[in-house]
């Protein structure tokens, strides 16, 4: 069934939600550039300007995964909604200060960074509630949306804040930002999220987070995932990091073409919205990652050789629908197959990786454009670019792995004649197995793919061994922290992938393993 680019916004949950995502968004750039504006009468301004992206992007890279970590463990849209009310009160606290002229740099960045980190509890929360307000046949849609969203934001918020800073001052700009918390905190109210399944007690947080870290780094699907976003956003991030330079001095714009030059993406960006969903159902999701490849790697060429308005802006707009393509068709593989025990997790990790990628990207081509010219910076990014797609064929997005990330319960409940505390532990788990001799081959192949679902769902060590006395006895054997995590592998962490993984190497034994559950030797009868 096609899905309509625009279908999610006919709900009015997630259109009232995106409406207050880009509200925030906007806000959040104007709040940028009001604040880098404010700074530069200021002695050593260069200094000063360059520290409000610092302070706006470091909460990012610091507080990612333990944001995503507390979205995944209290109700998300309780946690999103406290954050927009202290988001609130402290640019409501920025404007007033501001406006009375009691605003100086070092406490600027203070308040910068404060919003940084309300940005950073906000981004994994979102994208994990996507999921939760968009039936599955629309999260694609949805994901593209938010690309649309983003760039939106990317192209009106400097524009409409350098207005304001001009015609009303830089305390009116940082009161619209105050104002743009309010109304996501407004959307967040309407919104009446239904009662989760589970109904246990939330994880703690350090072993959620560290949960967490176990899941993405054994799973292959995220892995080749972010790997990707490596691939396509290091080179790629030349445009982002560039285009005021490109702007100024190669068109000889100034900064109203800096504005058409982020305009042009952003169209490009919108026309990508609207042409994903015909082209997700025509192309392949890698020939898409190939032919997005080839079209922002022409684009930076473009750049470098044909210095000339009327050819850069046309190639930025396809630029700016390549970038959603790649961006949009990962984010949604992800938001696919990201079972919802871990998904704010998971997005956070994701989020550490395209940010820091971009950042260190930005810096890369900087470094280049001083030391060498522009024209090298992009003719080297897309070298790069051509490179990483020529890898799509070898190292792929994993076909069907978003068809297999809903969660299951197929482990019969244990029974003990212990009864240990949830925090018991650590926990022991043996499964033994009876193989035939033409099946040990494949039976040990197969069981790798059942010990990264062990590591994914909670086993922090693993081991597969052979019975000295009868040959035909394999054992496995995976340590668990504690009892309640071994419980959450049993209640919820499951999905069809990790059935699938079992299924296959139990059919390759002589029926279903005998399990023990080995508890401290101290553990109360």
């Amino acid at each position: 069934m096609t899905t309509t680019a625009w279908a999610p916004l006919h709900d009015k949950i997630f259109r009232g939600l995106w409406i207050g995502v880009l509200a925030s968004n906007v806000g959040t750039w104007m709040q940028t550039v009001g604040a880098s504006w404010r700074l530069v009468a200021e002695p050593d301004a260069a200094t000063w300007v360059s520290l409000v992206q610092t302070a706006t992007m470091l909460p990012v890279l610091l507080l990612a995964l333990p944001s995503g970590t507390l979205a995944d463990t209290f109700d998300r849209r309780r946690l999103l909604l406290g954050v927009q009310v202290a988001l609130f009160a402290v640019a409501t606290t920025l404007t007033l200060l501001t406006a009375a002229d009691l605003m100086p740099p070092p406490l600027l960045l203070v308040f910068t960074f404060l919003l940084g980190v309300g940005q950073a509890l906000t981004l994994p929360a979102w994208q994990a509630v996507i999921p939760e307000v968009v039936p599955r046949t629309e999260l694609a849609s949805a994901s593209a949306l938010g690309a649309v969203n983003t760039n939106l934001a990317r192209s009106a918020g400097p524009a409409v804040a350098g207005l304001l800073v001009a015609h009303a001052g830089v305390p009116v700009v940082f009161g619209l930002n105050a104002l743009s918390f309010a109304v996501f905190a407004v959307a967040l109210l309407r919104w009446r999220r239904p009662k989760q399944g589970g109904g246990g007690q939330a994880e703690r947080f350090g072993p959620a987070l560290r949960a967490g870290g176990r899941y993405v780094r054994y799973s292959p699907v995220v892995s080749r995932i972010l790997l990707r976003v490596v691939l396509f956003v290091l080179p790629g991030s030349v445009v982002w990091g560039l285009v005021p330079l490109v702007a100024d001095q190669q068109l000889h714009m100034g900064s109203r073409g800096y504005g058409v030059l982020l305009a042009a993406l952003g169209i490009g960006a919108i026309l990508g919205a609207l042409l994903m969903p015909r082209i997700r159902e025509k192309v392949p999701p890698n020939r898409l990652l190939i032919i997005s490849g080839l079209v922002y790697a022409a684009a930076l060429s473009v750049v470098a050789l044909v210095p000339h308005p009327l050819a850069v802006i046309p190639v930025l707009v396809a630029a700016g629908l390549a970038w959603m393509v790649q961006v949009s068709r990962m984010n949604a593989s992800l938001q696919l197959f990201l079972p919802s025990w871990v998904r704010a997790r998971g997005f956070a990790v994701y989020q550490v990786v395209f940010a820091g990628a971009q950042a260190l990207g930005a810096f890369a081509w900087g470094q280049v454009t001083q030391h060498s010219d522009l024209t090298a910076a992009y003719l080297l990014a897309a070298a790069l670019m051509l490179l990483g797609t020529a890898t799509v064929p070898w190292m792929p997005l994993h076909a069907h792995a978003e068809d297999k990330g809903g969660p299951v319960n197929f482990w019969p409940e244990p029974h003990l004649m212990l009864e240990p505390h949830l925090d018991e532990g650590p926990v022991l788990v043996t499964n033994r197995y009876r193989v035939a001799k033409e099946n040990r081959d494949a039976f040990v192949g197969a069981m790798q793919a059942v010990q990264r679902s062990r590591r994914r769902t909670g086993a922090s060590r693993w081991g597969l061994f052979r019975d000295g006395e009868e040959k035909e006895i394999f054992v496995e054997v995976y340590q668990v922290p504690t009892w309640e995590e071994h419980l959450r592998q049993h209640d919820e962490r499951m999905t069809e992938a990790d059935e699938d993984a079992e299924a296959k190497a139990v059919a390759l034994a002589q029926g279903p393993p005998d399990v023990t559950h080995l508890l401290p030797a101290d553990s109360p009868d």
